[in-house]
């Protein structure tokens, strides 16, 4: 039986993530994500201003979260997803 993934006896996740972006670069992954999506359905997802009233805060990394994973659901749903940097004016 092969082993497609393997295992790591102790977590040290910077070890894991270099290993991973590595892939990732070495197999042009975003490239060829953005690639395979054009022509597709277009979803344009709208980013309001980082902070408008001061220094970010902790509450924003939720925020921030839920937003990156829309547009990753909708292109893994088959979507040409385009984030567009936006302002509250």
């Amino acid at each position: 039986m092969s082993v497609k993934y393997k295992e790591f006896s102790q977590l040290h996740l910077p070890s894991i993530e270099k290993e991973v972006l590595d892939s990732w670069n070495a197999n042009q992954a975003f490239e060829k994500s953005v690639e395979l999506r054009e022509g597709a359905i277009p979803f344009v997802f709208y980013e309001g201003p980082p902070s408008a009233n001061g220094m970010p805060g902790i509450h924003h990394v939720i925020s921030r979260t839920l937003k990156d994973l829309v547009c990753r659901y909708k292109t893994m749903k088959g979507f040409q997803v385009k984030r567009k940097g936006g302002w509250d004016t």
